[in-house]
C-alpha cells in the first residue's frame, strides 16, 4: 500500500497558474540533498537550464568531490497506446520537448521532497525523488494513485563532470556497462566508484538501446556567456509496470549493493521521520509554519564534509563528528566566512547543538597562522585561507554558540586556538592582516587579493580590494577582543590585554571612521586612494554585533540612513544608487556579473545584521518583522523553499546567483525567530 506523508510535514504547493506554464515552471528549480554536500536538482519542467543541475551529483571521495553523473533523466508514461514525456530537455535551435505542462496537475514541496502529479490517460500518476540521509544515492518514485496501471520508460543520461569543470571536459562514451541479475554498473571514471543502477522493487526490465542526444543546451549558462551546449549519452532504459499496489523507482547509487536492497517506501518514510523530528525541535520552540520551512531549508547545509573522508574518520575514531556547511548550491562549497555567520542561524534556532559543536571544532583544526580557511575548493583536502574576516566570524560563532548552551567545556578546549589567533593578528600575519599599533585597528591589505566578504575578483581584477582598514573588520575584531576578555576570565585566566586592545580600538574606531558630511561610517580608511566614503551595508556591524564598536548616539542615525538608502524587500543593497560605479542588474557574462557582485546587488543575508541594529533603535518588533515579509513570497520562487544568494537591486529584485545560500536562509531564519514578539 501507499505510504502517506505525515500530516504534520510542512508544504509549499506551486500556484496554479503556474502548474501549467512551461516559462513558470522553467524558472523555478528544485532541490534534493543527502547530508553529504551531494544533490539532485533540474527545473519543475526537468528540463536542466544549468550545468549544475543533474539527477545525481553526489560528493566523491578526493581528488573529484561533487560530480555530474546523471545530468538528466528521460521519463516517459505509457497508455491505451499512447505516450506521455513527463520530463523535458532544451536544444540548441530554442526548441524544448516534453509534455509536462500539458499533463501536470499539481507540484507540492512535502518537507524537503519534491512531488509531481499528472493527469495521464484518464490515469493520476505521482513522482517524487529522495536522497536518503548520507547515502549517495537517489530514488525516483513513480506511483498510481488512481486507474489502471502504466508501463514506464526511464532512461538515465550519464556523464562523470566534476562540478566545477567545464562541459567539454566530462569524461566521453564509451562507458563499460556490466549487468548482474538486475544490478547494473557502468565505469564512468577510472579509480572513482562505479555508478549503479536499478529498480526497486527488484522489476521490468532494461533494454540495451543506446543513445546519443546533440545540441543539449543549458538556457541559464548561455545568458551567462558560458558554455552551454552537451552531447548526453544513454546506455539504454528500464521499463516496467506500475500499480496501485506497487510503486516503482528508479535508483542511481554509488553506494554498495546491500544499501540499495531497502523498498523506496521504507526509505521516504524514514526521511519524513527524520524530518518529523527536526520540526518537532523547532515547534517546541514556538515556531510558526515561515519559521519550519525556513528550518527546513537550514537542513540542507549541514553536512559531513563528503569529500574529505579522512576527516570523517578521524572525528568518529575520537568519538565525535565531523559537520561543515555548504555555502550555497549548485556551486558553492564549505567556506569559512559563510559558515560562522549562517551557524546560529542553522543550527542554534533550529535546536542543533551538538552539530553546532562540531563545526567549530572541524574548523578549529584547519587554523593556520591565526587564520581560519575561506574555503575549501571542489574535491580537495586542503582549505585556501585569503581571508580578514572569516577568523572574525569564528569568534562570533563560538560566543553565540556559549551564549545558548553554556557549554564551558568547549570554550576552554578552544582557549589556544584563540589564544594563538590573536597573537598571530597583533604581530601580524599572512596578506597583510595585522594589528596597527599606532591606533589598535586592523589592517589588511595584499595585491591580488580579496580579503573580505565583498570578493568579486574575475581575470585578476579585484572588483573591491577595499584594502586598508574596512569598517565590519574592525567592529569584528572589537567583537572578538571583548570576547575573549570575558572568556578569560570564565577560565580563571583574566585578559586584560585584551581589554586594552579593545578599548584603543573601540577610541580609535569612533575617531576615525565618522564621515561628517553623510552622517554615516567610511566603508575603509587608511586605504590606497584615501579614505573611502562609498555608503555600504558594512557599517551596520558596528552596531549589530553583541559588543557595538560604535558610540551609541549615533546608532539612530546611522540605521536610518542605511534603511532610506539599501533596504529592499529581500535584503540590503550592497551599494548606495547615488554610487558612480552602482550597477542595478546582475546580469551578463562573468565579467559584467562580478561588476555588479558588490556594487548594488542586494544580498539577503544582510537582513539580519539590519535587523540587530533596527531592533537596537527600535522597540518594535512587529514593524521589524514586515521588513522580512519579502521572504515568505520568495519561498516559491527561484529555488521553492528555499531563499537565493542575491537579487537585482531594483524592483522586481529578480533573484539571481545560488537557488540557496546557506546564511541567506540563517539570516532570515534568525531575524523571524527575534521578530517573534507578542504582536508578531
Amino acid at each position: 500500500m501507499a505510504v502517506t506523508l505525515p500530516h504534520q510535514v510542512v508544504t509549499l504547493s506551486l500556484p496554479r497558474d503556474c502548474v501549467q506554464d512551461e516559462e513558470c515552471l522553467l524558472a523555478r528549480e528544485w532541490l534534493v540533498t543527502n547530508g553529504l554536500g551531494g544533490y539532485a536538482s533540474s527545473t519543475l519542467l526537468c528540463a536542466p537550464t544549468r550545468r549544475y543541475h543533474g539527477l545525481f551529483v553526489p560528493d566523491l571521495p578526493s581528488p573529484w568531490g561533487r560530480t555530474v553523473m546523471i545530468p538528466r533523466l528521460d521519463e516517459v508514461v505509457l497508455a491505451d497506446a499512447g505516450s506521455v514525456y513527463l520530463s523535458g530537455v532544451e536544444f540548441e535551435d530554442g526548441r524544448v520537448d516534453g509534455d509536462l505542462p500539458a499533463v501536470l496537475q499539481e507540484f507540492v514541496r512535502h518537507g524537503q521532497t519534491p512531488v509531481w502529479r499528472y493527469h495521464v490517460a484518464g490515469r493520476r500518476v505521482e513522482k517524487r525523488v529522495l536522497m536518503p540521509y548520507e547515502h549517495n544515492s537517489v530514488y525516483v518514485e513513480y506511483r498510481l494513485l488512481e486507474g489502471d496501471p502504466v508501463h514506464i520508460h526511464v532512461r538515465p543520461f550519464v556523464t562523470f563532470r566534476m562540478l566545477d569543470a567545464a562541459l567539454h571536459e566530462a569524461k566521453q562514451p564509451p562507458f563499460p556497462l556490466t549487468a548482474v541479475e538486475g544490478r547494473y554498473e557502468m565505469q564512468l571514471c577510472d579509480g572513482a566508484p562505479p555508478l549503479k543502477l536499478c529498480l526497486r522493487p527488484s522489476c521490468g526490465l532494461f533494454v540495451a538501446d543506446a543513445r546519443l542526444s546533440h545540441g543539449v543546451c543549458y538556457r541559464l549558462d548561455r545568458d551567462r556567456g558560458s558554455e552551454h551546449l552537451e552531447n548526453l549519452s544513454s546506455p539504454g532504459y528500464f521499463q516496467a509496470d506500475v500499480t496501485r499496489e506497487q510503486p516503482v523507482a528508479f535508483v542511481a547509487s554509488t553506494e554498495p549493493w546491500e544499501h540499495l536492497e531497502c523498498r523506496s517506501e521504507a526509505l521516504f518514510e524514514a526521511e519524513a521521520q527524520r524530518i518529523g523530528k527536526l520540526l518537532h525541535t523547532v515547534r517546541a520552540a514556538g515556531a510558526d509554519e515561515t519559521e519550519e520551512r525556513l528550518a527546513l531549508a537550514a537542513d540542507q547545509f549541514i553536512v559531513a564534509p563528503g569529500s574529505r573522508v579522512e576527516e570523517q574518520a578521524l572525528a568518529r575514531a575520537s568519538g565525535d563528528q565531523a559537520r561543515t556547511v555548504i555555502a550555497g548550491y549548485h556551486w558553492f562549497t564549505d567556506w569559512g566566512r559563510d559558515t560562522m555567520i549562517s551557524l546560529e542561524g542553522l543550527t542554534l534556532c533550529t535546536g542543533r547543538y551538538q552539530e553546532a559543536r562540531s563545526i567549530l571544532k572541524t574548523f578549529a583544526g584547519y587554523v593556520q597562522d591565526g587564520l581560519l580557511p575561506n574555503l575549501f575548493p571542489e574535491g580537495e583536502r586542503q582549505g585556501l585561507y585569503h581571508t580578514a574576516d572569516a577568523t572574525l566570524w569564528y569568534f562570533h560563532a563560538l560566543d553565540r554558540y556559549y551564549r545558548v548552551t553554556g557549554d564551558r567545556d568547549l570554550l576552554i578546549e578552544l582557549q589556544p586556538v584563540l589564544r594563538s589567533i590573536l597573537d598571530h593578528h597583533v604581530r601580524g600575519t599572512r596578506f597583510g592582516i595585522g594589528v596597527d599599533r599606532r591606533d589598535g585597528l586592523l589592517r589588511a591589505a595584499a595585491d591580488g587579493y580579496q580579503l573580505t566578504w565583498m570578493d568579486a575578483k574575475v581575470e585578476g581584477w579585484v572588483v573591491t580590494p577595499r584594502r586598508g582598514k574596512p569598517v565590519e573588520i574592525q567592529a569584528l575584531w572589537y567583537n572578538a577582543l571583548r570576547c575573549i576578555a570575558e572568556w578569560g576570565c570564565l577560565s580563571g585566566r583574566p585578559e586584560s590585554e585584551w581589554a586594552e586592545l579593545a578599548e584603543q580600538a573601540r577610541e580609535s574606531f569612533n575617531r576615525r571612521f565618522w564621515y561628517e558630511p553623510g552622517g554615516y561610517l567610511y566603508d575603509v580608511v587608511d586605504g590606497e586612494p584615501g579614505d573611502d566614503p562609498a555608503f555600504r551595508p558594512n557599517q551596520l556591524l558596528s552596531i549589530a554585533l553583541p559588543h557595538p564598536v560604535l558610540d551609541e548616539q549615533r546608532w539612530q542615525e546611522v540605521v536610518e540612513v542605511v534603511a532610506e538608502k539599501l533596504l529592499t524587500p529581500v535584503g540590503l543593497r550592497s551599494l548606495s544608487r547615488e554610487h558612480s560605479e552602482y550597477k542595478s542588474k546582475y546580469f551578463g557574462d562573468l565579467r559584467a556579473r562580478d561588476a555588479a557582485y558588490h556594487q548594488g546587488t542586494v544580498w539577503a543575508w544582510l537582513i539580519g545584521p539590519f535587523i540587530d541594529a533596527w531592533l537596537k533603535v527600535s522597540s518594535d518588533p512587529a514593524q521589524a518583522r514586515s521588513l522580512l515579509e519579502g521572504f515568505q513570497r520568495h519561498l516559491l520562487e527561484g529555488g521553492i523553499g528555499t531563499i537565493s544568494e542575491i537579487f537585482d537591486a531594483e524592483p522586481p529584485y529578480h533573484p539571481r546567483g545560488c537557488i540557496a545560500q546557506a546564511w541567506s536562509v540563517a539570516e532570515v531564519l534568525r531575524a523571524w525567530q527575534k521578530t517573534r514578539g507578542p504582536s508578531a
